[in-house]
């Protein structure tokens, strides 16, 4: 997930993460929440009088994410992987060793969806796209940047993905990169025809351009789990509102490459919040 849109419809071919939303116990305080940190506005996606509320996150108008009534649980962020046939995708994962948590089912007339487990009990879900693409602006402040597996075994998870996906995994020195071979291409081919050019401007890894998700170890008391990042235009400001608005920051991260926060919001759901520092010359 990399580039500026150029085109109206952003897609996502089958094995690319391409949607997230959030449960939240009190989902018009999370939307008081993120619309004063990150700038989003909501559309409210349930008819009236249906069971539970499900909001759709924008920015400048376009779709970033999701914000859905919590039914159990902690608050927690979802992040989705893009199939072709969600039958089929749910089938193929539980052969490699997932476990299904919820059966393929129609959300509305938007898409189909499931949600799974990988076999070291890390959550996702899959997305089969009808009305709703997915996210239609991405790596922009306020939006969306990259989904991380954090994982108690990351070989494997590793073997696991690359099972289920055809992902591809290389060791940066400093990270593991997830990459679904063809991503870059299909990007140039459609809302980024520029993203080779600009991320050699600022000497990326090879292959950068494939680029879809971070694998890491967990922390001692940390479960595996999938963990979203969101990019932003000035760390500690959106550090500062972050804390005036009730959420904790965690830890603050500087890199060659980023200037990053973890946050938990009001109702406990955990983020990253990434801005992008390259290094120049």
């Amino acid at each position: 997930m990399d580039g500026s849109e150029t085109m109206t419809h952003r897609t996502y071919p089958h094995g690319v993460p391409c949607w997230i939303d959030t449960e939240q116990p009190d989902v018009e305080a999370a939307a008081e929440f993120y619309g004063g940190i990150f700038g989003w506005t909501f559309e409210d996606a349930m008819p009236p009088g249906a069971p539970g509320r499900y909001l759709i996150a924008k920015l400048d108008g376009q779709d970033v994410g999701g914000m859905v009534s919590a039914r159990e649980g902690a608050a927690a962020w979802n992040t989705y992987v893009s199939v072709d046939d969600a039958e089929d995708a749910a089938q193929r994962l539980v052969s490699v060793g997932a476990t299904v948590l919820s059966a393929p089912a129609d959300a509305g007339d938007g898409g189909r969806s499931a949600a799974l487990a990988d076999p070291q009990g890390a959550e996702f879900r899959i997305w089969q796209a009808k009305r709703r693409l997915g996210a239609q602006v991405v790596n922009q402040p306020g939006a969306w940047n990259f989904s991380d597996i954090h994982t108690s075994d990351p070989s494997a998870a590793i073997a696991f993905y690359q099972d289920a996906f055809g992902w591809q995994v290389d060791d940066l020195g400093f990270a593991m990169l997830i990459r679904r071979p063809g991503y870059g291409d299909h990007l140039e081919a459609t809302v980024d025809p520029g993203i080779r050019a600009r991320q050699s401007g600022v000497a990326t890894p090879s292959g950068f351009e494939d680029a879809i998700a971070w694998i890491a170890a967990t922390t001692p008391d940390e479960p595996s789990r999938w963990h979203v990042s969101f990019t932003v235009a000035d760390r500690d400001q959106t550090v500062a509102d972050a804390k005036r608005l009730g959420a904790q920051v965690l830890r603050q991260d500087d890199t060659r490459w980023t200037r990053a926060a973890l946050i938990r919001d009001p109702q406990g759901a955990e983020f990253t919040a990434s801005q992008f520092t390259p290094p120049s010359g």
